[in-house]
């Protein structure tokens, strides 16, 4: 686990592919009680560590992972993820490159709890929530196309589905258009920054994590 930012308040850390943020059916690790472990054992803290989970990433999925310290940041910081507060940016290797070379994607996404799964529509219809997001082309290698992702809601695997839809899959997500995966499980959709205001001192916080090493995240040249 790799610590990218901490104070009294807020911690942030990079997430690698397969870590889960929180528990859930299988029972595995979490990242959210290694950073409990390593909080508990820097600052020597008796009895239970408090951490709050603010948002998640899908287990294939690495990147930046925010969590709280103190109820009183995770309270402001919920409220700053439900008001758009909150900066984050996303890498996302993908197998065709769009036609247009930055756009806003709208879709409305239905999600298939059973096959933990979302489908993309153009219109509106029951059950759908609306997902907007922005992307644009920022490199290239021999094989992929990267794009730098901005959400402007936060839906269930909304870039991934969002990307399939217009027919660029990410490289690795099996589920939702990849010919194969990748070696190590995961996909190639990256947490690249989060940006915020910080809830307790109001200072302006910006921390970037660099891609995995795997070797489809190399020879990126810029666009």
């Amino acid at each position: 686990m790799e610590v990218l930012y901490e104070d009294n308040h807020v911690i942030i850390v990079a997430k690698e592919v397969g870590e889960i943020v929180q528990g859930d059916k299988t029972g595995d690790a979490t990242l959210a009680d290694a950073v409990k472990a390593y909080v508990k054992e820097r600052y020597a803290k008796p009895g239970e560590v408090f951490l709050g989970v603010v948002h998640r990433l899908d287990r294939p999925v690495s990147g930046v992972v925010l969590f709280a310290r103190t109820s009183k940041a995770l309270a402001r910081l919920n409220e700053m993820f439900r008001q758009g507060q909150v900066q984050k940016t996303y890498l996302a290797l993908v197998l065709n490159a769009p036609r247009e070379r930055a756009a806003t994607l709208t879709h409305y996404l239905v999600r298939n709890e059973q096959r933990n799964k979302s489908f993309a529509y153009d219109h509106e219809r029951p059950g759908a929530k609306r997902a907007v997001l922005d992307y644009r082309v920022a490199g290239h290698n021999e094989r992929h196309t990267m794009l730098e992702v901005h959400l402007h809601t936060g839906r269930h695997h909304q870039i991934r589905c969002q990307l399939a839809a217009i027919g660029c899959p990410i490289r690795g997500d099996l589920k939702y258009g990849a010919p194969r995966s990748n070696p190590d499980g995961g996909i190639c959709l990256h947490a690249s920054r989060i940006a915020f205001e910080h809830p307790v001192s109001h200072q302006w916080i910006d921390v970037a994590a660099p891609p995995p090493t795997a070797p489809y995240w190399q020879g990126i040249v810029s666009d």
